[in-house]
C-alpha cells in the first residue's frame, strides 16, 4: 500500500500532541493541601500524559456542579464538612473515571454498614453485636451486669469495646474487668500528645447506639493498612491508643509509625477490603491477636504519612492505573509497563557478628503484703449447696474469687453466727467454730468491698471428714465435710510496683545498645550512681543510643516479638504489668497494660503452683523429714548437718551454725513473738493510733496477724510447727521493711530486729530445703513444679534455630518483621529478637535454679576442671534467699556466618540475680568476672557494674541448643567441652535497696 500521499497518521499525531489526562482532586482543603497529597500529586505530574487539577474549597461549597472544572479522572473523598451528594451529582453529570466509588463512602460513615460489608465479604471481624436505640424498645434487648453486658442475647464479658455507630464519632470506650482493677479507657481523636485517658467509670453509656465487641489483646500495637488498588498494600504499626493514651511523636511532631510486613492472609484481607468497599485508595485498621488478624475499622481514602517509598509506589500505581483505563479512549500513545515493582522480600538475620536472637526471663513477683491463711472444717448444708453449684464434685475442690461468690460465703458465715448466738449452746466445738466463723466474717468484711486480687476462698471435699492425728478418734464413723481455706493478703505493695517498673527500665540495658548507653543516653563513663539516678529521672520515651539498636527502638520498629506471661495470682500479674510499663516506657495506669500486654498462663500449668501429683509425695516426704529434724531438742552434730544439707550449700551451712539447737532457737523466736504481741497494743495506745502503718493496715490487723502466728507456731501439741517459719519470716521482714518508721523509736524495735535475725536463719534452712534436700529430691520436685515451663523455654530457644523457620512460621514471625524496603533510618532492619518474660512465684524460681545448677548442664566430671563454672555454682550456693524480683535470664546469640554444626554458631548466656536488696544487707561477695566481648563493638566494652547477674555463657552448635533444657541429666562431654565454655558472674543488687 502506498502511504506517500496519505498524511492522516500525521494528523492523528498532531491531535494527540499535548493531549493529557486531567486528574481532578475534589476534597476539603485540609486534605488536598496536606503533605502526603502534595507529594503524590507532584509525582503524578511527572507522568508525561497526566495533569492534575485541584478543586478549590470555595468552588466545591459555593458553586453548582455545572461550574466545577472538567476532568477525565476524579479523586474525591469525604471528610468533615464535604458535600458528598454534590460530588456524586458531578460524577453523574461529567462521567469521569472515579478512583474511589462515591456512593460507598456513605457506608463507611456508618460502622454498622462497615461491619455488614466486611462480614458479607468473608473478612474476619471481632465478635460483636449492635445496640440500635433508634429501633422501638421492644426490638432491642440490653442488660448490664457487674463484669458483662448482654446485647440482644449476646454476652460480652469485660474487657469489651463500645463503639458509636457513627464512624465520625471517635469516642470509643474499652471497659476493664474488676479482677484487673475495673474502670475504662476512653479513646478520642488525638489532642496534642494524647489519644486516650483512663477513667474509673465502669458503667456503659445509656444514650445513643453502639456496637459492642470483644476486646482483642494485641500486645500493645495496632496495624494500619493502606491499599492502592487490590494488589498493593502498605502496612504500618503504631502503639495502641488504648495502652497508655500517650501518642509517640517524632521530631516533626508526627505520630511515630513503622512499616511492617503483611502475611499472605493479611494481603488477601487488604484485597477484599479494597474491592468490597470499591475504594482504590483505602485505609483500614487491623488487629493481630492469638494468630488471628481482624479488621476493626475502615477509614476510606487515606495516605501514608512520611514514607518516600510509599509516595513513589502510590503515584506510580495510580498513574499507570489511570493511563491504562483512559489512554485508549483519549488516543494517548502510552505503553503498559512490564510489571509493577512489588517483589516478595523475606528479611534474614544480617548485621553484627553475634546477633541477639532470643531473651527468656523468669522473674519472681515484687514486694507484697504478708500472705495469710486460715482453715475451717464445715459441714453445714449451705456450704455443700454452694460447693455443688460450683461443680465442686467434679474435681473435689473449688476456688472462689469473684465478688458474688465471696459474698455468698460471707452471707453463710453471718447466718451461722446468728444461729449459734440464738442457740446459746456451750458446746466447745460450736464455740470454736464460732470464733473461726467470726474471723471469716471479719476478713471478708475488710476494705468494705471485694476484690479477687485481695482474698480467695477454697472449698475442698473430704469424704471422711478432716483427718485426725490420734487413733482413738479414727474409730468413730466419719461423715463427709468440706475444708474451707480462706486466703488473704499477698497483694503487690506500692513498693513492689516501683521495684517492677525500675527493673523493667534496667532490663533494657541487657539488649544490644544498652550496655554502652543507659536509658536516656547517659554516657557510659559517668559514675554509676549518677548514671542510675539520671537514667531513672529522665522522661519516659528517651532511650539508649542514637543508632537505633536499643530495646525501645527495637520494640518501636516492631521487630521485637515480645510476649509476657504471668500466673493467675493478682500480685504476679500486676508485677508483670508494672515491669512492662518500665520496659517499654509506657505511661498511666497498670490496668490497660495488664489487659493488653500480659497473658495469663494458668490454663496449661505453665506458671501456677500445682505440683505434678506424681512428685507431690516426694514434696510431702521431704517436708516431713525436714520438720522432724528441726524438732529435735539438741545441738546439731556433724551428721545432722550432713543430713540437713547434703548438697553443702554455703548459705545453709552458715544458718545451721547460727541456729545450733533448733528447738531452743524456735523457743527464742516464740518468746520474741509473745513479747511483740504485748508491745503492739502499748505502742498503739501511746501514739493514740496517730501513726499510720504501711499500706493502710490498721493496728488491729497487725495485732491479729501476730496473734495468729503466736497461736499457730506453738499449737496444743506443744511441738513447734516448722511450716510456720516462712510465714513468720514473711511478716517480720514486712514490718522491719515497711513499718520501720513507726517501730524504730520504741521498745519493740530491739525485739523486731532480734526476731528478724533469728527467723531469717531458720528460713534460710527451711525455705530452700522444702524443695528437696538431696540432689535427687531437688530434681524430682523441680521437675514436678516446672516441667511445663522448661518445655516452653526449650521451645522458645529452638524456634530461633530451626532451618524451616521462615517457612513454617511465616504467618507468626512476619508480624514482628520490619519491611526493609521502607525502613529508612533503621540501621539494621533485619534484626528480629524474640523476648519471652515469665512472671511467677518463688516455687518456680527455686525449681528452675535447681535444674540449672543440678540438672547436668555441665558433666559432673568436668565441674572440678571448669574454674568459671565452679565459681558460678559457688555464688549460687552463697545466695540464701531468692527475694522479690529474682530473675533468671537466658540470652541466645547467633553468628550467621558460622556453620550450623560449629560450636561458634550459637552463644547462650545464663544471667541470675537474687532480687532486691533487703533492709538488713546479706553477706554476698562483689563478683569479679566479666561479660564476653560486646556484640556492639569489635573491642569489648566493660559491663555496667550494677547489672547484678551471674552469667554462664556457653558457646554451642545448633544441635547443642536443641539439647538445652531437655530432661535434666548429665551432658556428654562432646556436647559441652570446657574449652568451648566461658562462664563469668557478677553480683550485687539489680535494684537499689529498699532503704
Amino acid at each position: 500500500m502506498d502511504f506517500t500521499n496519505d498524511s492522516s497518521w500525521m494528523d492523528l499525531d498532531g491531535e494527540t500532541e499535548g493531549k493529557q489526562v486531567i486528574v481532578g482532586v475534589c476534597a476539603m482543603e485540609k486534605k488536598t493541601l496536606s503533605k502526603p497529597m502534595k507529594e503524590i500529586l507532584t509525582r503524578l505530574e511527572e507522568f508525561e500524559y497526566i495533569k492534575t487539577c485541584i478543586f478549590t474549597e470555595k468552588v466545591i461549597l459555593e458553586e453548582p456542579v455545572e461550574k466545577w472544572p472538567l476532568c477525565d479522572c476524579l479523586i474525591s473523598f469525604h471528610s468533615k464538612g464535604f458535600p458528598l451528594e454534590k460530588s456524586i451529582t458531578y460524577a453523574n453529570l461529567r462521567k469521569p473515571l472515579v478512583i474511589n466509588n462515591l456512593e460507598s463512602q456513605f457506608a463507611i460513615q456508618d460502622r454498622r454498614e462497615v461491619y455488614r460489608i466486611l462480614s458479607t465479604a468473608g473478612i474476619d471481624l471481632p465478635r460483636h453485636a449492635v445496640l440500635d436505640r433508634d429501633l422501638p424498645p421492644e426490638e432491642t434487648n440490653f442488660e448490664e451486669q457487674d463484669d458483662s453486658v448482654v446485647v440482644n442475647g449476646v454476652v460480652f464479658n469485660k474487657p469489651f469495646v463500645e463503639k458509636p455507630v457513627d464512624a465520625e464519632d471517635h469516642n470509643i470506650i474499652i471497659y476493664y474487668p474488676a479482677s484487673a482493677g475495673g474502670g475504662s479507657q476512653r479513646l478520642f481523636r488525638k489532642i496534642g500528645s494524647r489519644s486516650s485517658v483512663y477513667s474509673p467509670e465502669s458503667n456503659v453509656r445509656r444514650a445513643g447506639s453502639f456496637i459492642y465487641e470483644d476486646f482483642m489483646a494485641t500486645d500493645g500495637t495496632d496495624v494500619k493498612v493502606y491499599t492502592v488498588g487490590p494488589d498493593y498494600a502498605h502496612a504500618e504499626a503504631r502503639k495502641s491508643p488504648a495502652l497508655d493514651g500517650k501518642v509517640e511523636r517524632n521530631s516533626e511532631g508526627k505520630e511515630v509509625r513503622y512499616p511492617v510486613i503483611l502475611s499472605n492472609k493479611e494481603k488477601l484481607i487488604a484485597r477484599k477490603v479494597c474491592m468490597a468497599f470499591n475504594q482504590t485508595v483505602c485505609g483500614f485498621d487491623l488487629l493481630r491477636a492469638n494468630g488471628r488478624s481482624c479488621v476493626c475499622d475502615v477509614n476510606g481514602f487515606s495516605f501514608v504519612k512520611n514514607s518516600r517509598k510509599y509516595y513513589d509506589d502510590c503515584s506510580n500505581i495510580l498513574g499507570n492505573m489511570i493511563l491504562r483505563e483512559l489512554a485508549p479512549t483519549l488516543h494517548i500513545p502510552w505503553t503498559i509497563p512490564f510489571q509493577l515493582d512489588d517483589p516478595p522480600i523475606v528479611p534474614t538475620t544480617v548485621g553484627k557478628m553475634m546477633e541477639l536472637r532470643c531473651v527468656v526471663a523468669v522473674v519472681r513477683h515484687g514486694d507484697r503484703t504478708p500472705k495469710q491463711k486460715m482453715k475451717l472444717e464445715v459441714k453445714h448444708p449451705m456450704f455443700f449447696d454452694l460447693f455443688k453449684r460450683m461443680n465442686g464434685y467434679k474435681v473435689n475442690h473449688v476456688k472462689l474469687k469473684k465478688p458474688k461468690h465471696l459474698q455468698e460465703v460471707l452471707d453463710i458465715a453471718r447466718f451461722l453466727i446468728t444461729e449459734i448466738e440464738k442457740g446459746g449452746s456451750s458446746n466447745e466445738v460450736i464455740e470454736e467454730k464460732k470464733s473461726k466463723l467470726d474471723q471469716v466474717r471479719y476478713i471478708l468484711e475488710m476494705y468494705g468491698h471485694f476484690s479477687g486480687i485481695n482474698r480467695k476462698v477454697q472449698l475442698k471435699y473430704q469424704p471422711k471428714g478432716r483427718p485426725k492425728s490420734t487413733s482413738s478418734e479414727e474409730e468413730a464413723l466419719k461423715e463427709p465435710s468440706l475444708l474451707l481455706v480462706l486466703k488473704w493478703g499477698g497483694e503487690l505493695t506500692p513498693t513492689g510496683r516501683v521495684q517492677a517498673e525500675e527493673l523493667g527500665k534496667v532490663f533494657r540495658c541487657m539488649y544490644p545498645g544498652g550496655q554502652d548507653l543507659l536509658i536516656g543516653g547517659v554516657p557510659a563513663h559517668e559514675t554509676q550512681v549518677d548514671r542510675y539516678t539520671r537514667a531513672a529521672s529522665l522522661p519516659n520515651g528517651e532511650y539508649a543510643g542514637t543508632q537505633g539498636l536499643g530495646l525501645l527502638r527495637l520494640h518501636s520498629t516492631y521487630r521485637h516479638d515480645l510476649k509476657i506471661y504471668a500466673s493467675d495470682e493478682g500480685r504476679v500479674q500486676m508485677t508483670a504489668a508494672a515491669f512492662a510499663k518500665g520496659l517499654l516506657a509506657l505511661e498511666g495506669e497498670l490496668t490497660p497494660i495488664l489487659v493488653q500486654m500480659v497473658k495469663s498462663a494458668n490454663t496449661n500449668g505453665l506458671l501456677d503452683n500445682d505440683c505434678d501429683s506424681s512428685k507431690y509425695q516426694t514434696l510431702t516426704r521431704v517436708k516431713a523429714k525436714l520438720h522432724e529434724m528441726l524438732q529435735r531438742d539438741h545441738e546439731f552434730s556433724q551428721e545432722d548437718e550432713e543430713l540437713l544439707n547434703p548438697c553443702n550449700k554455703i548459705s545453709i551451712a552458715k544458718a545451721l551454725r547460727f541456729i545450733r539447737n533448733p528447738v531452743k532457737c524456735c523457743g527464742y523466736v516464740y518468746d520474741l513473738i509473745q513479747e511483740l504481741n504485748v508491745l503492739i497494743p502499748q505502742i498503739q495506745e501511746e501514739n493514740g493510733g496517730k501513726q499510720v502503718l504501711y499500706h493502710a493496715e490498721t493496728w488491729d490487723l497487725m495485732a491479729r496477724r501476730w496473734g495468729k502466728l503466736e497461736k499457730d507456731f506453738l499449737p496444743k501439741t506443744g511441738v513447734y510447727d516448722i511450716s510456720k517459719i516462712p510465714d513468720i519470716y514473711d511478716c517480720i521482714k514486712y514490718d522491719v521493711e515497711h513499718n520501720r518508721s513507726v517501730l524504730e523509736n520504741t521498745d519493740a524495735w530491739k525485739v523486731v530486729v532480734e526476731l528478724y535475725t533469728n527467723v531469717q536463719n531458720l528460713a534460710d534452712v527451711v525455705i530452700p530445703q522444702e524443695y528437696g534436700m538431696t540432689r535427687a529430691e531437688k530434681l524430682t520436685i523441680a521437675q514436678g513444679i516446672c516441667t511445663p515451663l522448661l518445655k516452653k523455654i526449650k521451645a522458645d530457644l529452638q524456634r530461633n534455630i530451626e532451618d524451616g523457620e521462615e517457612k513454617c512460621e511465616e504467618e507468626e514471625d512476619t508480624v514482628h518483621r520490619l519491611n526493609p524496603r521502607y525502613s529508612s533510618g533503621v540501621s539494621s532492619p533485619g534484626r528480629h529478637v524474640r523476648t519471652r518474660l515469665y512472671f511467677t512465684s518463688e516455687s518456680h524460681i527455686h525449681s528452675l535454679l535447681t535444674v540449672l545448677t543440678h540438672g547436668g548442664l555441665v558433666d559432673i566430671e568436668m565441674q572440678g576442671q571448669d574454674e568459671q563454672w565452679r565459681r558460678a555454682l559457688e555464688y549460687v550456693s552463697l545466695v540464701s534467699e531468692l527475694n522479690y524480683m529474682t530473675q533468671i535470664v537466658i540470652m541466645l546469640y547467633e553468628d550467621p556466618t558460622k556453620e550450623s554444626t560449629s560450636d561458634e554458631r550459637f552463644h547462650v548466656e545464663l544471667h541470675f540475680s537474687p532480687g532486691v536488696n533487703c533492709c538488713v544487707q546479706k553477706d554476698l561477695p562483689p563478683g569479679p568476672g566479666f561479660r564476653p566481648h560486646s556484640r556492639n563493638h569489635e573491642q569489648g566494652a566493660p559491663n555496667p557494674p550494677n547489672s547484678g547477674e551471674l552469667i554462664c555463657s556457653i558457646k554451642c552448635s545448633e544441635k547443642q541448643v536443641n539439647a538445652f533444657f531437655s530432661k535434666p541429666q548429665p551432658v556428654p562431654k562432646s556436647t559441652a567441652e570446657a574449652s568451648n565454655r566461658k562462664i563469668s558472674f557478677r553480683t550485687g543488687g539489680a535494684l537499689p535497696s529498699f532503704q
